[in-house]
């Protein structure tokens, strides 16, 4: 299922782990649809189950809108597969996209799954996607399918979706193809803001993160109290030496010298997954 923030037709998160996924045709209740119902503008509206005439239009048209929204029309899928006297033992699908690389379904056949070929399949994907010139990768994963395979190839989580049935957890990843991702750091900034000076607190936020990039980091979380007077920054490092590099930034030094006691102050928290 492409939606409107998908980059290109690429479909959703779709395969989480290497049992496959849900698919993205998200076809619940394909029992038929519901009558027509008219509306103001002359048009009649319809819930169906599966409609693969609508996946195929609106990927088309959600794809050439992206395209035109970035200047990236290299979009194009990534598929590896393993086969073993005519039969499929293992599979990954997937695309590359603008130098973003992503991971929709991941299967290793039961039999065969204590062989290493999730590892294999994982790394012939990541190599390809560099060769590609795409320098980051994600993937999602259901709780009970395989979270911790990908953490040990060097994912990083980036956030989960409650929910799922049976009381299980979508998790979301992603991993730099370029940087090591045994060195990343994370970080959780808690973000006070002067009374006096919260407008001016809000602007000098917006504008020194705007200087993580050219150190390596990325803001993944940003949250505000109602009063505005308190922000919580969740951000990532390729290193310690990006961070400390952001620190040391003249850039922000020059912002922080522009406020000068109103400037916000933060306690900062190096964390990881539990």
């Amino acid at each position: 299922m492409t939606t409107e923030n998908a980059t290109g037709g690429h479909g959703d998160t779709g395969g989480h782990g290497d049992t496959g996924g849900h698919g993205d045709t998200g076809g619940h209740g394909e029992s038929g649809g519901t009558g027509g119902r008219g509306d103001a503008g002359g048009g009649t509206l319809r819930v169906l189950g599966e409609d693969k005439e609508l996946q195929e239009r609106l990927d088309a048209e959600l794809t050439a809108f992206n395209n035109r929204a970035t200047g990236a029309r290299d979009e194009a899928g990534l598929c590896v597969r393993v086969d073993d006297g005519g039969e499929l033992v293992a599979g990954l699908t997937g695309w590359t996209w603008g130098g973003c690389a992503g991971i929709n379904m991941m299967w290793v056949r039961e039999d065969r799954r204590a062989e290493g070929w999730g590892g294999r399949l994982l790394r012939a994907a990541e190599d390809e996607a560099r060769r590609r010139g795409c320098t980051e990768i994600s993937v999602s994963s259901f709780s009970f399918q395989a979270p911790s395979f990908y953490r040990r190839h060097g994912y990083l989580d980036t956030g989960r979706r409650e929910g799922i049935p049976g009381g299980h957890v979508d998790h979301h990843f992603f991993k730099s193809l370029v940087t090591d991702p045994a060195t990343a750091v994370r970080l959780v900034a808690l973000v006070e803001l002067a009374a006096d000076a919260v407008e001016a607190g809000h602007r000098y936020e917006d504008a020194v993160l705007g200087l993580l990039g050219r150190h390596g980091g990325r803001l993944e979380r940003r949250q505000r109290t109602a009063d505005g007077r308190t922000e919580v920054h969740l951000i990532r490092f390729d290193s310690h030496a990006g961070y400390a590099g952001f620190l040391a930034d003249p850039e922000r030094a020059a912002l922080r010298g522009e406020l000068g006691g109103a400037a916000p102050t933060a306690r900062v928290l190096e964390v990881h997954e539990v």
